[in-house]
């Protein structure tokens, strides 16, 4: 069995979805982000970068960064639904459109919501979080110009996991719980795609009941 540390406002939805999608056995273990519980001495010893989620393999391997454990758990299980084999035509597609998430739209989505990690001083956090957020619109507007050209999913008519975990991220907004698709047309497309999913969709459900009590995504 799978030990995923994460649960509450935390990336670990991403690879819970995967591990429920791919009917994996696993124990989520909830880490509480508020009181600061992934810095500490015990979590670290888990974790030393200090961040969730951690998924703890059978074998006692420690894995952390959330789309490399979702492609990770793809790969060791041939889960051709979640991502394709490294022969198929469209892995390159597949490892492209990964990589450019996580490289170019996550990181400005953190500073917009962490602007105060960033600015260097108080009075220009707000203009940094406007920056920020107009350089997430625009990388995601080339995910969204895609997927109005290739979708409804980043693989045409095939789920993989990336829709799972931009699911995710789309769930936070750049401002607002959901506000990404105000004007994302395809992206909601998608979303709506996942959202109807019978294992994936309560599990967003509980992520934006959450969210409208609490903006800070871990």
């Amino acid at each position: 069995m799978y030990i995923l540390h994460g649960g509450n406002l935390t990336r670990s939805l991403a690879v819970q979805m995967v591990l429920e999608e791919s009917s994996l056995a696993y124990e989520l273990r909830n880490v509480d982000i508020a009181a600061q519980e992934h810095r500490s001495e015990a979590f670290r010893a888990i974790n030393p970068a200090g961040y969730v989620p951690a998924l703890v393999t059978p074998e006692g391997t420690v894995l952390h960064e959330a789309a490399a454990i979702c492609l990770w758990l793809a790969d060791r299980h041939g889960n051709e639904e979640m991502a394709p084999l490294p022969t198929d035509p469209l892995r390159g597609i597949f490892l492209s459109k990964l990589f450019y998430f996580t490289n170019d739209i996550q990181p400005a989505l953190k500073h917009c919501y962490y602007p105060r990690r960033w600015a260097l001083r108080d009075s220009d956090t707000e203009a940094f979080r406007k920056l920020s957020q107009a350089m997430a619109a625009e990388r995601w507007q080339v995910l969204e110009d895609w997927l109005e050209a290739n979708g409804p999913y980043h693989l045409g008519d095939r789920l993989s996991l990336l829709d799972l975990h931009l699911s995710v991220w789309i769930c936070y907004g750049f401002d607002t719980t959901l506000d990404i698709l105000d004007t994302m047309p395809a992206t909601r497309r998608l979303f709506d795609l996942v959202h109807a999913r019978p294992v994936s969709g309560p599990l967003l459900d509980n992520l934006i009941a959450t969210l409208d009590g609490h903006r800070d995504p871990a």
